[in-house]
């Protein structure tokens, strides 16, 4: 009892908190204009309706004006409860050890968090009244993503805090027990048995009448202000990624009381996100259930300016863009290919394009097939392999050169994951998150330069001061020449030069590209993948069901349109800013599916690229002439 009491006396001794402006964030565009997010209108008890005051008192902490920070009854029969059920079915936090959590930036439950956050309540007790706490509290709490009670009455309801009615009040004091469950746009069936609840303990707490209850139950209601937010359904995962990013920048404080707020200064470019969204709504519209994950992104410096976590926020706050993970299919593929270059492989390197099963020690066998069983029979080069996305090739390369190669190669490139060195790794079959393969596919993109994919770009304190600031690191990791070499290869997949037993992979989205782009898509029996590039922007985009479900070749055809669009439609002001040929690269005329070079009598003709001294000789005696007029007609 002493040592408490001691610690009582410490806590009023101690400086008082400034709270009045902690909890508050603010967040910006890559232009500066503040993103309509955060503690950005604080207002006093008498500016809120009494009827989300009293809800909020009633359902979260109705002894809050009788106890001194902790309700010690309330705990003792939650634990009763909790240990008689063998789980936690009740919780006991007060509205005061709630709002000190909340002055935390991230929710660590180890016990040395815990001792803070008590002791914080005891501060906040100690210095502040029951108003003023209270009135803190509604300020900052989470309503589905909206943070403080004016923000989010003028989110759901476009009125102010002081215009609420029971309905809504009772409704908007239900979403902070679990935000994600309780929002009444994302999960409108929980959200009225939680305004039941609500309304109930109203009840019970004499703060309103059966017949009020009843009424306020039973009101439609409409959330017109959701419309008002530029009718986005896929903002709300980007500032979700920019708090999870936030979280594990070492040198910003842990608790808003250090910084008195935040200023966030993110890469959202409104105009990607915007082009981003309304593409996916357009695309996805026959379709209510297959999902997406989606970044673009600016190779060069890893900006991400814009990502869809899901189709729409309001249905699904789970951001695939950050916590999923799938089976990239042959997406996998350009970084063997890489791998290959790298020892000795050139683009009219062959293989033989059939029906192969391989078989290893022990009598294990691997028979890997292409899409719809189509193959060339007869020696492909590795351009061809590329175009058509040939597994056959692709397994034999793998082998060839030792699965433990491509292995070491995604590491070197961003790859965290724990790959398997086994020969179906390169047809994707491990599961990577899209972020991952989006710095991956960078280091190709910048020419072989170390790209890490971020959201924020800096952080102020509400003083200015700056206490991050994100440096891109400048580190050139690949050959620069044989970086070119694969983009150019990658440029085959939509080529009607490669038009011949099979078709290149994107030829079906040809015709819709003004600019000349590195393309590699990939798929599964559940997934569809794409990555594209030039040196603007990078899309990469995943579709599928949550729940792994069986997809359709037309989803595949679907995300492609996406794609195509999407960056034609961010880039259709810019020019085509395509790579620049190193002066160690020779460009030769040749057969593209043969790899050998052209002849007056072949049927198909295209330029590969090769290092000096690596390419197949060239029976013509104008080969310049030749790849002249070829790109003149071409």
């Amino acid at each position: 009892m002493l040592s408490y009491s001691g610690i009582l006396l410490y806590a009023k001794l101690s400086p008082k908190l400034s709270i009045d402006s902690a909890n508050g964030y603010y967040l910006y565009d890559n232009e500066g204009n503040q993103i309509e997010e955060g503690t950005d209108e604080w207002i006093s008890l008498s500016q809120m309706s009494p009827y989300i005051i009293n809800a909020t008192i009633s359902v979260e902490d109705k002894n809050f004006y009788k106890h001194s920070g902790f309700d010690y009854l309330r705990i003792i029969k939650a634990m009763l409860i909790n240990i008689k059920n063998g789980k936690t079915l009740q919780g006991a936090s007060t509205i005061t050890q709630q709002y000190a959590k909340n002055l935390f930036l991230d929710f660590d439950k180890t016990w040395s968090r815990k001792i803070e956050e008590a002791f914080l309540t005891l501060r906040l007790e100690a210095h502040y009244s029951k108003d003023e706490i209270l009135e803190g509290y509604l300020n900052t709490i989470n309503y589905g993503g909206i943070f403080g009670i004016e923000n989010a009455s003028k989110y759901y309801f476009n009125k102010s805090a002081k215009e609420l009615t029971l309905a809504e009040a009772s409704i908007l004091a239900g979403i902070p027990k679990s935000p994600s469950n309780y929002s009444p746009t994302q999960n409108p069936e929980a959200a009225k048995q939680r305004q039941r609840i609500i309304l109930d303990s109203m009840v019970k707490n004499e703060y309103i009448t059966e017949e009020e209850m009843e009424e306020a139950y039973n009101t439609e209601l409409t959330y017109i202000g959701v419309e008002e937010r530029e009718n986005l359904s896929t903002i709300m995962y980007y500032q979700d990624a920019v708090f999870e990013e936030l979280q594990t920048i070492e040198s910003i404080p842990k608790s808003f009381l250090e910084t008195g707020g935040l200023k966030i200064y993110t890469n959202l470019d409104m105009n990607a996100q915007t082009i981003l969204d309304n593409q996916i709504k357009e695309k996805l519209v026959d379709n209510e259930e297959i999902q997406i994950a989606s970044v673009l992104m600016d190779p060069n410096n890893g900006n991400i300016l814009a990502i869809a976590g899901g189709r729409d926020y309001n249905t699904s706050q789970f951001n695939r863009v950050t916590d999923a993970k799938r089976q990239v299919g042959s997406t996998m593929k350009p970084l063997l290919y890489y791998t290959a270059l790298e020892n000795g492989f050139t683009a009219s390197t062959t293989f033989t394009s059939e029906k192969t099963t391989f078989t290893f020690a022990e009598n294990k066998t691997y028979s890997p097939s292409n899409y719809n069983d189509t193959y060339g029979n007869k020696p492909i080069s590795m351009a061809a392999a590329i175009a058509y996305s040939d597994n056959i090739y692709a397994v034999k390369t793998h082998l060839f050169l030792g699965e433990e190669n491509l292995v070491d190669f995604a590491k070197r490139i961003g790859i965290k994951e724990n790959l398997e060195a086994v020969p179906s790794l390169a047809l994707g079959t491990n599961e990577i998150g899209i972020l991952e393969m989006m710095q991956a596919y960078s280091t190709f993109a910048s020419e072989g330069y170390k790209v890490i994919p971020h959201f924020i770009q800096r952080v102020e304190d509400m003083n200015g001061n700056v206490l991050y600031e994100f440096k891109a690191p400048n580190e050139s990791i690949l050959n620069k020449s044989t970086v070119y070499i694969l983009n150019e290869l990658l440029a085959n997949s939509y080529s009607k030069e490669f038009i011949d037993y099979n078709y290149p992979t994107c030829i079906n989205i040809a015709a819709k590209m003004s600019k000349t782009y590195a393309i590699k898509t990939g798929t599964t029996n559940t997934d569809h993948l794409i990555f594209g590039y030039n040196k603007d922007a990078i899309l990469g985009i995943w579709m599928g069901y949550d729940d792994n479900r069986t997809t359709e070749v037309s989803d595949g055809t679907i995300m492609k349109n996406i794609w195509v669009d999407t960056m034609e439609t961010y880039l259709q002001d810019k020019e085509n800013n395509w790579y620049k040929t190193p002066e160690n690269v020779v460009g030769v005329l040749v057969d593209p599916i043969s790899g050998e070079p052209a002849t007056e009598t072949s049927n198909h003709k295209k330029i590969f690229y090769y290092i000096k001294g690596t390419q197949p000789y060239a029976t013509s005696e104008n080969l310049e002439e030749s790849i002249a007029a070829f790109k003149e007609t071409n």
